[in-house]
């Protein structure tokens, strides 16, 4: 067994680019052999076999964390391989939502790099549930804390399959939704960045209220979901009334952060922090609100 309270945050980060590697590698060679008559299906098939075999390595390492960057490591390879299925050639639109979706991908996984701490801790959330389930601890995971969030993200990739396939010029609805998934990263990057530089002189029991966290109580989930909506923008842009359904994908990462990921954080903060409840009621969680003169 692993001894993880022995491995350092570098050798811990190469375990873990191993880790996905083997689930990618696994993924190319299965691909090949997976019901080809739906792209659909295709890709999610190949992208829940990756997850479970992350989810292996989880047991193995037992450590529910080796799942966290697959959130952001999965959609450019999904983007990638959707490119390559148009025997088109590279369009305009096509350029500029790959350099985004890679953009949003790079941020998003250093970010998680630098504040992770390694495999000898685990997210404070997966050991709660682990304190609440116990024996079913290891189910739970596999279905609440990978499957779920890999299910999530295809959908919200399912706008892809239109954008990154039409050849239609790009149009003012493109113009949108570049500014749209520009600066929510943007906006994600500012967040994390403000909540960082907090966190390193904080004291026990201070909530963060300056900066974007003035505005909204979190701004990088702001950020995250108006990523995703830009997406169905780009798959609006492309094919109109066609790429419509595709908005469900948005529509369930609204419904994951209002109503699972913000409730859990604001109900820790509650606990940890005391003037955390008049902040609650001084700034909304899902929206920006000018902050009040003091």
């Amino acid at each position: 067994m692993i001894m993880k309270n022995k491995l350092s945050k570098s050798f811990s980060l190469l375990i873990i680019g191993a880790v996905y590697a083997v689930a990618f590698a696994v993924v190319y060679f299965v691909f090949p052999y997976l019901p080809a008559d739906n792209s659909f299906l295709q890709i999610l098939y190949a992208d829940v076999i990756a997850t479970a075999v992350v989810f292996f390595f989880s047991v193995v390492l037992k450590n529910s964390s080796t799942y966290d960057a697959y959130w952001s490591v999965a959609p450019p390879i999904i983007a990638i391989h959707l490119f390559l299925l148009n025997p088109d050639g590279l369009y305009l639109r096509q350029l500029i939502v790959i350099a985004l979706v890679f953009f949003w991908a790079i941020r998003l996984t250093l970010n998680w790099a630098r504040g992770w701490q390694g495999l000898r801790h685990q997210d404070w959330r997966y050991t709660n549930i682990a304190n609440k389930t116990g024996a079913f601890y290891w189910p739970v995971s596999f279905l609440g804390i990978h499957l779920m969030p890999t299910i999530m993200v295809f959908l919200g990739c399912l706008p892809l399959w239109y954008s990154l396939a039409s050849p239609n010029e790009i149009n003012i609805l493109d113009m949108l939704a570049i500014l749209l998934t520009f600066g929510s990263v943007v906006v994600e990057w500012l967040a994390d960045e403000q909540l960082r530089n907090f966190v390193k002189h904080a004291k026990t029991g201070q909530h963060m209220e300056k900066g974007l966290w003035a505005w909204s109580r979190h701004p990088n989930y702001i950020g995250e979901i108006c990523f995703w909506l830009g997406m169905f923008l780009f798959g609006l842009a492309a094919s109109g009334k066609e790429a419509a359904w595709t908005g469900f994908g948005a529509l369930m990462m609204i419904v994951l952060f209002a109503f699972i990921s913000i409730p859990m954080m604001d109900k820790r903060s509650l606990n940890r922090r005391p003037g955390y409840a008049g902040y609650m009621k001084r700034v909304p969680a899902l929206w920006f609100k000018k902050p009040a003169k003091k």
